[in-house]
């Protein structure tokens, strides 16, 4: 096999984990929108401000049911000297009255009629009681009634144009009811990021193959595709793609043209066979040779000049179907691409990441689209989808910037723990709370290529930069993974 790293393997430059961070999000471009109906809209982020079609309430309405009023009729009433008024009609919630309230009359109203002209109040029904004096229907006033009560008046909640919802917003129960109010039958929402998965490795078996002699089962790739379907998501298992330059090249060509966030796993170390640090390295190299022929109409390297290679499956994950990539779709993925390359589409955004585990972790923009590569130590590819992946995705679907980092908490530390490197370090860790006291409880098989404590994993330990580590008893911050309560 050709060796793919020389000496420059070693020269990649390691950035602080809030600056890759900072990279790769203001890299990404805005998701893509669909409309839907609001019946499916709940759980999803608006993709545009949308503002109220009319006044609301479009008229006053009756909070409750009593008796609409004129307020300085009711001014002197007590349960021991009552007012009593003529009931001169009744509305009920859709209809109109068809008579005034003047001074001296009521009319009897339900829950969210419209208030009758003339009245200013209404009574509830339990400070009344009914009466009929010469045969015509009355009401006694127990309690005096100021000006405005129980009446939701026109435009209070909202005037034609005001926001109803603004873009990003997570949407929620009560985002549907004002959207169906307001005439909203579909709304503009992201769509589900669609998220190319690709692992690296001749040493890689499918699920359910017999193990055998330096193989191992490739349990990555579907780690991942839980993970981007936890966030919001969608996750198309793309397969292996050979320790092979060229068929790196043609592949994520391909993809780039198709997903909005290419993910991979292994191959970004510093061994001779790492392909995607080899590929990453190029993109590198590409984008400084852009920068410098921007000025005389260069194009990307990898949008014009990607060489033949093929998928071994390409598939959505969990449907089963697997396929080659065929001469006609590759042609018609690299024209694809060629016109939607435009100059610094195509940029390496870091290369290592000054963290422990997985500082080879690399991103890059292909083609305008986050591409990450993860490590394949599960462990390492892990905290690398936490720290990087998961936060595009949400990106993607309209968060902002800040709001996409991961979730931190503080805990107190039951056990010491000790850092055998400088680096930033990031402990799985099990949290509890205690006495109203949250703790942070490190977890055994801690290291980037073990896996035993990755389901019972609430969150990391976040150790900072330094040689020492953190003792027990000790206030730590921690990168929450999920509720644990």
């Amino acid at each position: 096999m050709e060796q793919l790293q020389g000496a420059s393997r070693f020269n990649r430059k390691a950035i602080k984990v809030e600056e890759a961070q900072r990279r790769i999000l203001h890299a990404c471009v805005s998701g893509r929108v669909e409309h839907i109906p609001i019946g499916q809209a709940s759980g999803r982020r608006l993709a545009a401000s949308l503002t109220a079609t009319s006044d609301w309430p479009p008229f006053a309405r009756s909070g409750l049911d009593g008796y609409a009023v004129f307020s300085a009729d009711t001014g002197s009433a007590s349960p021991s000297q009552p007012v009593e008024l003529d009931v001169v009609d009744q509305v009920a919630a859709g209809g109109q009255a068809k008579r005034p309230v003047q001074s001296g009359t009521a009319v009897r109203i339900m829950t969210g009629a419209m208030v009758p002209e003339g009245a200013d109040a209404i009574i509830m029904l339990e400070q009344t009681f009914e009466l009929e004096r010469d045969g015509a229907a009355r009401v006694g006033i127990k309690q005096p009634a100021a000006a405005g009560q129980n009446v939701a008046r026109a435009g209070q909640e909202f005037r034609k144009g005001d926001a109803i919802a603004a873009s990003g917003e997570l949407l929620r129960p009560g985002h549907i009811a004002l959207f169906a109010t307001f005439g909203y039958e579909t709304v503009p929402v992201y769509a589900s990021p669609r998220v190319g998965i690709m692992s690296t490795g001749t040493e890689l078996l499918p699920i359910g193959a017999e193990l055998a002699p330096g193989l191992i089962r490739d349990s990555n790739s579907v780690m991942i595709a839980a993970l981007v379907r936890e966030a919001g998501g969608e996750p198309y298992s793309l397969g292996r793609i050979t320790d092979d330059l060229t068929a790196v090249r043609e592949a994520m060509l391909q993809a780039a043209v198709e997903y909005d966030l290419l993910l991979t796993t292994g191959g970004v170390s510093v061994g001779d066979y790492d392909v995607m640090a080899a590929f990453m390295r190029e993109l590198g190299q590409d984008d400084q040779e852009d920068r410098g022929n921007q000025s005389d109409g260069g194009q990307d390297r990898v949008g014009s000049g990607a060489g033949s290679g093929l998928l071994t499956s390409r598939s959505q994950s969990g449907d089963g179907s697997s396929g080659e990539i065929g001469n006609a779709d590759r042609l018609s993925a690299e024209n694809e691409a060629r016109r939607n390359a435009v100059p610094g589409s195509t940029t390496l955004l870091f290369s290592k990441v000054a963290m422990r585990p997985g500082s080879p972790t690399s991103a890059a923009t292909l083609l305008g689209k986050p591409l990450i590569a993860l490590s394949g130590n599960p462990g390492a590819c892990y905290v690398g989808f936490e720290l990087f992946a998961r936060p595009v995705i949400k990106r993607l679907q309209g968060v902002g910037v800040e709001q996409a980092l991961p979730q931190v908490t503080t805990a107190t530390l039951t056990a010491d723990f000790e850092k055998g490197s400088p680096h930033e370090r990031f402990v799985r860790t099990r949290l509890f709370i205690k006495d109203g006291v949250q703790f942070a409880d490190p977890l055994a098989f801690n290291k980037s290529s073990m896996m035993a404590s990755l389901p019972e994993s609430d969150g990391f330990i976040r150790i900072p930069p330094g040689s020492s580590g953190a003792t027990s008893g000790s206030l730590v911050e921690v990168m929450v993974l999920r509720d644990y309560t």
